[in-house]
């Protein structure tokens, strides 16, 4: 996608973003099944924090999750019998 920002200084303090009229209608046709919630304060806050992790660099891959989600399986199974 691309996009063109305007700088704050044209638009008197408003940033503002340029999209096709093609992917901005996508974007309408998306709202309708997925509704825009705004965040509560806690949720912002989480949200940063998480941010901040991944700049970072503390974050799992998607494979690295998998191994630790087996590996928990896989001891719990252990641990029962």
């Amino acid at each position: 996608m691309d996009t063109i920002t305007i700088p704050r200084k044209i638009t008197k303090g408003e940033e503002l973003v340029v999209i096709s009229r093609k992917m901005y209608e996508e974007y309408l046709e998306l709202r309708k099944f997925v509704p825009v919630v705004k965040m509560t304060n806690a949720e912002r806050h989480e949200w940063r924090k998480a941010k901040k992790e991944y700049e970072r660099g503390e974050y799992l891959t998607l494979d690295e999750f998998k191994r630790e989600l087996e590996i928990t399986h896989t001891s719990k199974s252990y641990q029962r019998t």
